[in-house]
């Protein structure tokens, strides 16, 4: 029992044995401090009147006390006696007394444990409150980790440190802030440097303090820069799902005025690390967030960019009523159409569809577009404009691997003819005014395979009554829940069905047929549709 706040609330519980003893018994009792080095001993506690209270002396007049140890506390006595009858205390009422007066005493060295303990502990209680509060401000962890760093530090007392966090393309621990040492100082560390305190720590997720007179103290290992003396590693890992992630290491070394650091540093710096780890991981969040968020808008307009190259549908009128209706797999695709107001009264309805789909068969689809609308006024044969587009992007198309069935249609009406040339696209019809379907067979393999220019056709055209209906694969071989395509015909059924409306009319059934056939989910390849009428 030391001096101080502690020590008087122990005397005075002890107190409250002792009285009750005397109470009890009828025998005064006390507990002394045994003299030592010539000091007389001293009164510690005692039954509520310290009169008449003495310490034996084995050369004094007798006292009428017994005198015995407190079991566990050498230093300490306890005294019983003298009785209120006047008779001597036994051993018994010794032996009763002392059991209880250990256990407390006992009691009150833990709780006065406990209390320094927590006295000792409070900065770095008030260190992690700290460390929340910035790591909760803070937007990166790059912005913070010198702060973080000098916290730890001033706490722990250590006069060196850095924050290493991973780099897994370069497969290093980079110095993120750094004490007591320039930055460019501390290099970077490999994860498999087998001399590195900091790369082991990282690799076994096992935190040390090393203590080794090696390598680190001449500056020769990876972690040279920063030791002096011991060196403290404490590995930064995120616990997820799938386990713990190492994210980077915190290393500290040079404590100040020569101490060790302890199993208690050891579990402080640790509990700091599991807080940064969670930092990294949520400004990882916020960046991918962030860049999804970047990435959502580029793709939407993309898609209106897009959208906005496809020509308006009344750019051919008078002469010719236009539906058209593009819609992309994804943001972008390859899927097109243009439409060209020709002489004569004449009009070009060109559809495509690139292979594949995404930013690369956009491009090649921009690229096809442009080169279309140029050479389409250049000459009135449909298979010499497909063979000049063919020229214009030969090399775009050899390079990217990638091929374009199109077909390209000039209707005619004041000639009743539909000139017409066929590189690979499948689904181009005639619907007559009697219901059938005349297919414009393709008399080419698509712009890309194959270096000739596709042949020109001809079939008649009967103005106001024909029907020009072109759609890409997407449609036809669009899947049901079961995994059926829908196929041509039902397409031409459901344009059929509404062949004497207006061409937005027919567009709007065939739509709805797909969204019937595939209960309205997305499309897994892109989807277009014109139809034409004069």
């Amino acid at each position: 029992m030391n001096g101080g706040r502690a020590t008087g609330r122990a005397a005075s519980e002890l107190g409250a044995v002792l009285r009750a003893f005397r109470a009890a018994v009828g025998c005064r009792a006390a507990l002394w401090a045994a003299p030592s080095s010539g000091a007389p001993a001293r009164l510690l506690a005692h039954d509520g009147d310290p009169a008449g209270l003495r310490w034996p002396d084995p050369h004094g007049p007798p006292t009428g006390a017994r005198l015995a140890t407190v079991p566990g506390l050498p230093s300490t006595w306890l005294t019983v006696g003298p009785c209120a009858d006047g008779s001597a205390p036994s051993q018994a009422q010794l032996d009763l007394l002392a059991p209880l007066v250990a256990r407390q005493l006992q009691t009150a060295g833990e709780v006065e444990q406990a209390a320094l303990e927590l006295s000792e502990r409070y900065e770095e209680i008030n260190l992690l409150y700290t460390i929340t509060e910035i790591l909760g401000r803070a937007v990166t962890l790059e912005e913070t980790a010198r702060v973080i760093l000098t916290e730890v530090s001033e706490t722990v007392g250590a006069r060196r440190g850095a924050i290493y966090l991973y780099e897994p393309g370069a497969g290093v621990l980079r110095a993120t802030a750094t004490l007591g040492v320039p930055a460019a100082g501390v290099p970077p560390v490999a994860v498999d440097a087998a001399d590195s305190t900091a790369a082991r720590v990282f690799r076994t997720l096992h935190p040390t303090i090393d203590e080794r007179d090696g390598p680190g103290a001449d500056g020769t290992s990876p972690d040279g820069a920063l030791r002096d003396g011991a060196l403290l590693c404490v590995p930064i890992v995120w616990s997820g799902p799938s386990g713990g992630e190492p994210l980077g290491v915190v290393a500290l070394s040079g404590r100040r005025a020569g101490q060790q650091f302890t199993a208690g540093d050891l579990k402080l710096v640790t509990a700091i690390a599991s807080q940064i780890a969670a930092a990294i991981q949520n400004a990882r969040l916020v960046r991918a967030s962030i860049q999804q968020q970047r990435l959502t808008q580029e793709m939407a307009l993309a898609h209106d960019l897009q959208m906005s190259l496809l020509p308006r549908v009344d750019v051919v009128a008078p002469a010719a009523r236009v539906a058209a209706r593009v819609v992309p797999a994804d943001s972008v695709g390859g899927d097109f159409y243009q439409l060209v107001r020709l002489p004569g009264a004449r009009t070009g309805v060109m559809v495509g569809d690139v292979s594949s789909h995404g930013y690369r068969a956009a491009l090649i689809m921009a690229l096809t577009m442009s080169a279309a609308a140029i050479h389409a006024q250049q000459s009135g044969d449909p298979g010499e404009t497909l063979g000049a587009v063919l020229g214009s992007l030969g090399d775009e198309l050899a390079t990217t691997e990638m091929f374009i069935s199109t077909v390209y249609a000039v209707v005619d009406p004041r000639a009743g003819t539909l000139l017409y040339a066929n590189a690979g696209h499948p689904h181009a019809f005639v619907l007559r005014a009697d219901g059938s379907a005349e297919r414009l067979p393709a008399g080419a393999p698509p712009l890309g395979l194959v270096p000739a220019t596709p042949a020109c056709a001809r079939t008649t055209w009967h103005a106001g009554e024909d029907l020009l209906v072109v759609f890409t694969d997407g449609i036809s071989e669009a899947v049901d829940a079961n995994g059926r395509m829908l196929g041509e015909e039902p397409v031409l059924a459901a344009a059929r069905a509404v062949r004497d409306r207006d061409p937005d009319a027919v567009v709007a059934a065939v739509f709805d047929a797909l969204a019937a056939h595939t209960g309205g989910a997305a499309p897994r390849d892109d989807l277009t549709l014109v139809v034409a009428r004069s």
